[in-house]
């Protein structure tokens, strides 16, 4: 099977395999499992920063994140797509108590920074407190560059608030740049990244920050149920992921080209766009079950009306790619 639904879906190599089988743990929320120690350790310095916590998902991260910038009551600003807004159940509202204030996105990725200071709250009792400004790199797969992350920087500083980074993906952004991860991490006070998705790993994130911010993030991620015990065997993978999996984004991206480019040529097919590890393509007409046929020749593909979104990962070949343009082209000729 051609997985093309998302980057979520790799499966741990034979090399993270034997990691996890052989790892050392202990019981993390007595804090003495070496692998997750090491994990944390290994990416708070990759990202530059004074400490990390381990923990089961993205979303989760996320959260605590959000939970150690704001009490009850605050503010958080968030770009009006943005996957904390719109993808993660509305956890800050629902367990933080805190409020979102969506922000206009550019075509680039990037909150106006403009309309986010428009949104900034004046002190007065009437309204919630804005104390966070948050960001996503990469968004749909486009890279926000250094000076758009640097500008927002300023903007926090002005108005002395919180600065947060969802980068899930933000090894691929970082390929894409060619900079160094600590690079797109270094203004903001906190930064979630992902193992899960393009590095391969089985499951985990890891948020980074200052010792202040991550203590606080690791007591809401007790409270959220998130304090594992031997889960250095997850950690184990996470962190072969980051050691080997991040130079070969590149090779992700080089085949969402060779998908881009191939798509482009079938006839009734419209590339929307192609953003490092991600392809937007839609149909120029109605094409009954296509989701279901391409299944049940091997290509599983999610297509929302006439349009779908095919991610490239470290399961998915040239010769992958070549056959599942095969394959899309004869169902569209059918």
């Amino acid at each position: 099977m051609i997985d093309l639904r998302s980057d979520t879906v790799s499966r741990p190599t034979d090399a993270m395999r034997d990691v996890m089988a052989n790892a050392e743990v202990g019981d993390d929320v007595f804090g003495d499992d070496p692998t997750v120690r090491a994990l944390e350790g290994y990416v708070a310095e990759l990202l530059g920063k004074e400490a990390s916590v381990f923990v089961s998902s993205g979303t989760q991260s996320n959260l605590c994140a959000l939970m150690a910038h704001c009490q009850r009551g605050d503010e958080y600003l968030v770009g009006a797509h943005a996957h904390t807004y719109m993808f993660e159940g509305g956890g800050a509202a629902v367990l933080g108590s805190i409020q979102p204030q969506t922000v206009p996105m550019l075509d680039s990725g990037m909150l106006d920074l403009d309309e986010a200071r428009s949104a900034i709250k004046p002190d007065d009792a009437h309204f919630a407190r804005t104390r966070l400004l948050c960001l996503e790199n990469t968004t749909d797969g486009k890279v926000v560059g250094l000076e758009d992350l640097r500008a927002g920087r300023e903007l926090v500083d002005e108005h002395n608030l919180g600065y947060h980074l969802d980068g899930a993906r933000l090894w691929n952004a970082a390929v894409e740049l060619a900079v160094s991860p600590s690079e797109i991490a270094a203004p903001f006070d906190t930064v979630s990244v992902c193992l899960s998705k393009g590095l391969g790993a089985p499951i985990g994130s890891v948020l980074t920050g200052s010792d202040p911010l991550i203590d606080e993030a690791r007591k809401w991620r007790k409270m959220l149920g998130g304090a594992m015990r031997q889960v250095g065997l997850v950690a184990a993978a996470g962190k072969h992921a980051v050691e080997n999996h991040i130079e070969r984004l590149a090779d992700d991206h080089r085949n969402a080209e060779r998908l881009a480019e191939g798509l482009a040529t079938i006839d009734g097919l419209i590339v929307d766009a192609q953003n490092t590890n991600m392809v937007f393509v839609s149909a120029s007409r109605n094409i009954p079950d296509l989701e279901k046929r391409l299944l049940a020749r091997g290509v599983i593909t999610r297509w929302s009306g006439r349009s779908s979104r095919m991610v490239l990962h470290l399961d998915i070949t040239p010769d992958d790619v070549d056959r599942a343009l095969n394959l899309i082209e004869e169902e569209l000729s059918r």
